[in-house]
């Protein structure tokens, strides 16, 4: 097995674009992601890529368009405020089916915020922030490992399946820095790109659109997008559980949030408590089967994120009312502390008539 390495999170996630062949990269600076197009900007001349450090977040995500459209294995990267801008194109890439890699380190919001670390932008990733019927694959990283290796399935993902793939990560996993595994990459049979714009001299022309203008041609479309879609739900799903079967309390919790969570899931059950921990790590497709499966009125989930209440829908909606869902966030930045999260799961355990779905008990 390869050495440890010691890394910053976005210098992660750079190096391992790089490594999955990664050769074209368009951004503009925003923090806390600043360091990927930093690193990006050095590291692609050495490798016989391109690096464009586009004049506004709008710019940078149609240049990925075209080098997409082009063949290329195209990334760009931003923070909140700046994804909101990138939306428009998203949904062109989605609605051209072009593979593309598009990693939000999340900040606090609305607006401009602040610079730390936060999930409220989980909305926006799994529905669909820009127009129409569309969807990403979206992967939720909680440690520098996983943002190697799903950084580096992303890129796979989105040539397999023609369609952007996002990273989901926050300014804490962006700005921390820990040891973990360059795992080396290995490009798994991939479908041929008969579609790419290289040039026709020597066969038929080829057109890539998101405008369908004929009677019934948009409709005809959207239902081969959402067979997609169904695709990946079938095939994509990722998750871990920790302790589920036996727990009274499940936690369920995505990224860092996640990674507090345990901690504070482990010490509870070292002093004996039947508490467990549901991550997904696939935002789109969520695990609601799998969530599904573990509802009851013998146990009570807690949904915890670092915003003002996004996943706890989803959560709800696949638990269908068979388990109380409570929520717990911090929103704006804050980060909660796993004695944070102790005290609220001992809430629950403790707290048994009239018990609220929709709000936590004071």
């Amino acid at each position: 097995m390869n050495k440890k390495v010691l890394m910053k999170g976005n210098e992660t996630i750079a190096e391992a674009a790089i490594q999955a062949c990664c050769r074209f990269y368009a951004g503009y600076p925003i923090t806390p992601q600043n360091e990927i197009p930093e690193y990006m900007a050095r590291r692609m001349p050495e490798v016989g890529g391109v690096f464009i450090q586009a004049e506004s977040e709008l710019a940078a995500i149609n240049i990925v368009y075209g080098a997409s459209a082009a063949g290329a294995r195209a990334m760009t990267s931003s923070s909140s405020p700046g994804m909101s801008l990138k939306q428009e194109c998203i949904s062109y890439l989605a609605g051209s089916e072009l593979p593309a890699v598009i990693v939000n380190i999340q900040r606090g919001g609305p607006g401009l915020g602040n610079i730390s670390g936060s999930q409220a932008d989980y909305f926006q990733a799994v529905k669909g922030g820009g127009h129409g019927d569309y969807r990403l694959l979206v992967y939720a990283p909680y440690n520098l490992q996983e943002l190697w290796d799903f950084t580096m399935l992303a890129f796979d993902k989105a040539d397999e399946y023609r369609n952007p793939v996002m990273i989901l990560g926050d300014g804490i996993l962006g700005q921390m820095m820990e040891p973990f595994y360059p795992t080396p990459y290995i490009r798994p049979e991939l479908p041929e790109k008969d579609w790419v714009l290289d040039g026709c001299k020597d066969r038929e022309p080829r057109v890539i659109k998101s405008l369908y203008m004929g009677e019934g041609e948009l409709e005809m479309k959207n239902n081969l997008l959402q067979k997609k879609y169904r695709k990946m739900k079938d095939k994509e799903v990722k998750f871990e559980g920790y302790f589920t079967e036996e727990s009274e309390v499940l936690v369920v919790a995505f990224g860092i949030a996640a990674r507090i969570a345990l901690s504070s899931v482990r010490k509870l059950r070292r002093e004996g408590l039947k508490v467990g921990l549901f991550r997904p790590i696939t935002l789109f497709p969520f695990p609601e089967k799998e969530l599904s499966i573990l509802a009851g009125e013998d146990r009570r989930f807690l949904t915890i994120e670092m915003n003002a209440g996004q996943m706890v829908e989803d959560v709800r909606l696949a638990v269908n009312g068979r388990s109380d869902v409570l929520f717990y966030g911090r929103p704006g930045g804050s980060i909660m502390t796993p004695e944070e999260v102790q005290k609220k799961i001992l809430e629950i355990v403790h707290y048994r008539p009239h018990l609220s779905k929709t709000t936590f008990p004071n």
